[in-house]
Order: C-alpha cells, then structure tokens, then sequence
C-alpha cells in the first residue's frame, strides 16, 4: 500500500514561515511522498516560494509539486521553479517522475492546467484569436499530461497519479459558483487521465469546491485545496497490485499535527 499526502493552495507569504513545518516534519510516520497542487505562494514572488522552500527542505519523503495561478502572478515561473529545485522539491509541467517508495514505483505526471469549463458548458477555438488561444493553452496542458502519464506506463510504475492545479472534473467543484467553473478547470484534463491512465488525480484551486469526484472513465479525483480539507494535507492510500481497485482513503490517516496546522493557518490569515 502507498500513502500518498497532498495538499494545495496553502498561499504563503512572508508572515507563514514555519507554519506548516511542524505538520511536514511528521510525514513519515503516515506517508511515502509529498504532492503540492499548486498556489503555493500567494503572489508568485521569489521571496514567497523561499519561505515554502524552507517549509518543505530536507524533508524525510520526496516532494513534487505544480504550480498554481498565484505561483504565476508575478510573471517569474522560471525563477521559483528554480528555487523549488534547489530545495529538493521534484516540479514538473508536462512532465513525469518516478519515486521509489518501499519497493514500489510511484509515477506522478504534473501540470498546472488551465480552464474553458466542461461538457456541455466549455468554451471552443472558435472566434476570435485570443478565444482559441485561451482554449489551446489547455489543450497543449492536457496533451502535455497525457503524454507524461502515457510515459509512466512505459515505465512500468506499479502507481500512476495525475498532479494539476486546476480541476479535470466538474465534481469536485461543487460548491463554487457555476458561473466561474470554466475557470476553475476543463474536461479536457480529464480526457487525457482517462485516456492515458491514472490510478487517482489530485488537483486544488477551488477553495468552495469539494474534495471527492471521478472522471468519466472511473479514475477517483481529489480537491486537496487547503480550505476544502482544511488541514495541512490530507493522505490517500493506493494499492500498488490493484491499482485500479484500491480505495483511496479520504484523509483517516493525516499525520499527528497536521490539523493543528491549520488552525494556525487560519488564525494567522
């Protein structure tokens, strides 16, 4: 069994360091990896992706992270990749890594995504230029996804899991207001994950959504943003020789502190 813990949009800045250290630092004693689905900074700054990297150093389980919206307000993806990169942190878009966990291989493909909305309410590339653009940006996102997982099949991960930002699914949106869905995620996510493979698909950026959704294909989905779980991370545990059958868990096994965590989140916020 693989226990994987995740977490997004923890949006921290200068007055967070430390918060969620305490919570990280108990991580082996429930979990084999790390996932961060994106908005880890609240402005995307350099300064802001240092205090999570110093939250996130050194810790005794690997870390792969996304970017978020926020991560990319500042316009320097490239420079807090970098300093991600530098503290150990695995961060990928459109891209693939392998974790050896107890014996088991873990495939985490990652990207952060994009909108345009779901089946039936999506946007299309028609009409004017800047439309198609915004409708092409997430199809090269949710191709990039699917190649990286295709990639880990090739592999032979016993374990697949899809990392975004934004949501593949409407489910786990519920709660937000319909009419912002179409930038709160697209089915086209989900169309790669089904169509390539996932044993679970982890994404955050809806605060008022919900934790819990599935995509067409059968492949569970899970909104771990901050104030949906409303602790440090939640953990969910994979089945590494049933993959497809494994239930994931729904938090039961979040580490001691994790939740203390986040009540100091919310009294600093």
């Amino acid at each position: 069994m693989i226990r994987v813990a995740a977490v997004g949009d923890i949006h921290m800045g200068s007055d967070s360091q430390g918060l969620l250290r305490p919570a990280f630092e108990t991580l082996p004693e429930c979990a084999d990896l790390l996932l961060l689905a994106g908005d880890l900074t609240r402005h995307g700054t350099p300064e802001e992706m240092r205090v999570v990297a110093r939250e996130v150093r050194d810790l005794a389980v690997p870390v792969v992270a996304v970017l978020g919206n926020h991560d990319h307000h500042d316009e320097r993806p490239e420079e807090v990749i970098a300093i991600l990169r530098e503290a150990g942190v695995r961060v990928l878009e459109g891209e693939s890594t392998v974790v050896e966990c107890a014996g088991v291989r873990v495939g985490v493909a990652g990207t952060k995504g994009f909108g345009g909305g779901f089946v039936g309410r999506s946007a299309g590339e028609f009409g004017e230029p800047l439309m198609k653009e915004f409708v092409r940006a997430t199809r090269r996102s949710a191709d990039s996804l699917g190649a990286a997982l295709k990639d880990l099949h090739g592999l032979g991960c016993d374990v697949r899991v899809a990392l975004t930002h934004y949501s593949p699914v409407a489910d786990t949106l519920a709660g937000e207001p319909p009419e912002i869905h179409p930038f709160l995620g697209s089915y086209l996510l989900a169309e790669a994950i089904d169509t390539a493979g996932a044993d679970l698909a982890v994404h955050g950026h809806a605060h008022l959504g919900t934790e819990h959704g599935m995509t067409t294909g059968g492949v569970r989905v899970r909104n771990v943003a901050q104030p949906v779980i409303r602790r440090a991370f939640n953990v969910y545990r994979l089945h590494a020789r049933e993959a497809g059958t494994g239930e994931p868990g729904a938090g039961a096994a979040a580490c001691p502190g994790a939740a203390d965590a986040r009540q100091g989140m919310r009294a600093r916020a």
